[in-house]
């Protein structure tokens, strides 16, 4: 794989300074809403920041965001929906609701080259890609189409995720993406007691992070007002800053904005101080 998408011919220009892309080995563990939160809280910060939806097969994106449709298109391109301040776009938003997409590598390939040309993006400073999960035609696609500025892998703490999320990170190494660290979603659940469940065990986003060599960069607690506020269209960022998820959430995008190169291709730095 990595032969294949070595050097940078036929990349189209990135509307964003940085392009972030969000995996996870598997489906189940809450990478579409750790997507959508920190586009929120970059947002929130004063960020110009997209919100790519390139699982082309769950679009998850517009429901979480509470937009049902696009705006008219003007002079021939696709004016991007807006919620929290972030644009985003969707296949989502493109076919009837419930309707299978039946695509194989060429066709995908085709929609993402036009979400990134053919949508009136305007100046980012952001671009965060919710990649569908495992390690197929998406991330393959998206590599040959913009240059990513990093990647960051979602896991739950229990074995089986952590061995889906490990080929999730290999895959980011062999398309030569520079990886930003691990988040270990529903790490806990906190009882009215003060005391912490591990629902799902403890320990594998640490694991894999170590293995790996590069950062656990957060460890993000269960909260029933994630759930309700991702079926709402209120991501919680949004609907209550002041939680101690929606805190983890700002948390998680200052240290993946830390993470990112200063000089590289994407532009300068954006020096921006997250607040809740």
């Amino acid at each position: 794989m990595a032969n294949v998408v070595s050097g940078t011919r036929g990349l189209m220009k990135a509307p964003a300074r940085y392009t972030i892309a969000v995996a996870s080995g598997k489906g189940g563990v809450g990478k579409s809403t750790v997507a959508v939160n920190i586009a929120v809280a970059l947002a929130k910060s004063g960020a110009r920041v997209g919100l790519m939806d390139a699982d082309i097969y769950g679009p998850n994106i517009p429901t979480m965001m509470g937009v049902a449709h696009l705006p008219p298109a003007k002079e021939g391109r696709i004016e991007p929906a807006e919620a929290y301040g972030v644009k985003m776009i969707s296949i989502g938003f493109l076919v009837k609701p419930g309707q299978a997409l039946i695509w194989r590598g060429p066709m995908l390939h085709s929609a993402i080259r036009q979400f990134v040309g053919d949508v009136n993006w305007g100046e980012l400073d952001y671009m965060i890609v919710d990649l569908p999960p495992g390690t197929g035609d998406a991330p393959l696609s998206l590599a040959q189409t913009l240059p990513l500025s990093g990647g960051v892998v979602v896991t739950l703490p229990q074995k089986v995720s952590l061995d889906d999320a490990t080929r999730g990170l290999q895959m980011f190494q062999q398309l030569q993406v520079p990886v930003l660290g691990v988040i270990e979603n529903m790490s806990y659940l906190e009882l009215p007691d003060g005391t912490r469940m591990e629902v799902f065990g403890r320990g594998g986003g640490q694991q894999l992070a170590e293995s790996a060599g590069v950062p656990l960069l957060a460890t993000l607690p269960m909260d029933p007002a994630v759930r309700e506020g991702g079926d709402n269209g209120t991501p919680i960022v949004a609907s209550d800053p002041d939680s101690p998820v929606a805190k983890a959430f700002v948390e998680l995008a200052e240290r993946i904005v830390a993470q990112l190169p200063k000089d590289g291709e994407a532009g300068s730095s954006v020096d921006i101080k997250l607040v809740g």
